[in-house]
């Protein structure tokens, strides 16, 4: 088994990189749905911008949880980054979480060689090997830290190829790979990470995100172009 994994491992980061040169410089939009409990309740879209060696990708989340036509959850929220030559040099977003405002700057600061964060929940120095968890970005399955897209905050991590599975996508039968994503810290339950991701390592995207937190929740590939 444990040979299993590290050879579909390995041949994950073979397609990664292959993805990362070609696919994601010929994307223009990703749209996904948010489901809660095999409901549709809102979306994450992402748009993305080439010029030369400069990408842009903008997200925008939406959704609202309701019961008895009571409104208990929401999230809207809206982000862009930055990348030159494929290495991040800013990321901002504001984010209304149940009217809570929560917001991120990040900076490439190229004296220091380090990230400038300035966040809601965090403020301070970031190394370039994090990753801002947005789920266009396949790379969050080989980092062993990540940046709250909504705060800022720092989160370790760790990440293991645990199945293959095979979906249906627009009438086409699909193979992913479903990799296990945990936190490697001691925090509270509605802190931690623990998502069961499911990717395509032909073209190194995420068709869908997985998690438990007062229900079940999916972000699911509904579109690419």
């Amino acid at each position: 088994m444990k040979k299993y994994i590290f050879i579909f491992y390995i041949l994950f980061s073979f397609f990664n990189v292959f993805a990362e040169e070609s696919h994601y410089k010929n994307l223009s939009k990703i749209e996904m749905d948010v489901l809660r409990n095999d409901k549709v309740i809102g979306y994450s879209n992402y748009f993305f911008k080439h010029n030369k060696d400069t990408m842009i990708v903008e997200n925008f989340t939406k959704f609202d949880v309701e019961i008895f036509n009571v409104k208990i959850f929401s999230i809207n929220s809206k982000s862009k980054e930055i990348y030159e030559k494929n290495k991040l040099i800013s990321f901002e977003s504001t984010t209304l979480q149940n009217n809570k405002k929560k917001f991120v700057k990040l900076n490439y600061d190229k004296k220091k060689n380090k990230f400038i964060i300035n966040g809601s929940s965090y403020n301070g120095e970031a190394n370039l090997n994090n990753i801002i968890g947005n789920w266009w970005n396949s790379k969050i399955l080989e980092s062993k830290t990540q940046i709250s897209p909504l705060s800022g905050s720092i989160k370790k991590q760790t990440t293991r190829l645990v199945n293959k599975d095979e979906i249906e996508f627009k009438g086409k039968k699909i193979k992913l790979f479903q990799f296990k994503l945990k936190s490697t810290e001691n925090l509270p339950d509605d802190k931690k990470l623990d998502f069961d991701i499911w990717l395509d390592p032909n073209k190194g995207m995420i068709y869908k995100v997985r998690y438990n937190r007062l229900g079940s929740w999916e972000y699911r590939m509904k579109n690419y172009q």
